[in-house]
């Protein structure tokens, strides 16, 4: 069994750790876990890891978010992975901080990296975990909002959930889809 663990942000220290970059956050945590390390690949920073019998090629693309589509259907077809064994990582303005959103299929919602992914591979069934950033700016300041860093009584909910995310990805290699969104979908994050 091998997955295709997609991790969404942009490449360049002024984007390391913003909202936006939550997706490459996710997986290296994963890869870290794993005992992984990234390679510069084609298209994207690439790695292997193994887990319960299963092989995982977890990538962050190096495309920028609008063309992330590429790097995700050159390393489908490269692997030979099916649609049905990618996991897209990405932040979700639409949800509040404590909450993830795990998905099978759905609409790009406004997402340019999601766009670019379902344009590419024509498709919008492949399974999407939505991590939820918040949307506190101001009217007109999205994209200075998601490109920006987390505020500091924020990082430990953050840190909650990059582990939990780790978590998510695991159960939707051994349990399957249905099994882990009952999981995931219902859940609030909080720092007690």
């Amino acid at each position: 069994m091998k997955f295709l663990i997609v991790g969404l942000g942009n490449v360049g220290d002024e984007y390391a750790h913003t909202r936006h970059n939550i997706g490459f956050d996710v997986v290296n945590a994963f890869v870290l876990k794993h005992g992984g390390q990234f390679r510069n690949g084609r298209l994207a920073y690439a790695s292997e890891v193994k887990w319960k019998g299963k092989k995982f090629v977890c990538i962050c693309p190096t495309t920028y978010m609008n063309l992330s589509g590429n790097a995700v259907k050159y390393w489908m077809d490269k692997e030979h992975i099916p649609v049905e064994n990618v996991f897209i990582v990405v932040d979700e303005v639409a949800l509040p901080l404590n909450k993830m959103r795990l998905r099978p299929t759905g609409s790009d919602g406004g997402h340019n990296g999601l766009k670019s992914i379902e344009t590419m591979l024509e498709t919008r069934d492949y399974s999407r975990l939505r991590f939820g950033i918040g949307n506190d700016y101001p009217k007109g300041m999205q994209a200075d909002f998601v490109l920006s860093k987390w505020k500091k009584e924020e990082e430990p909910l953050v840190k909650l959930k990059i582990d939990y995310a780790v978590e998510v990805i695991e159960s939707f290699a051994s349990k399957g889809i249905s099994l882990t969104m009952n999981e995931v979908n219902n859940r609030s994050f909080e720092i007690n």
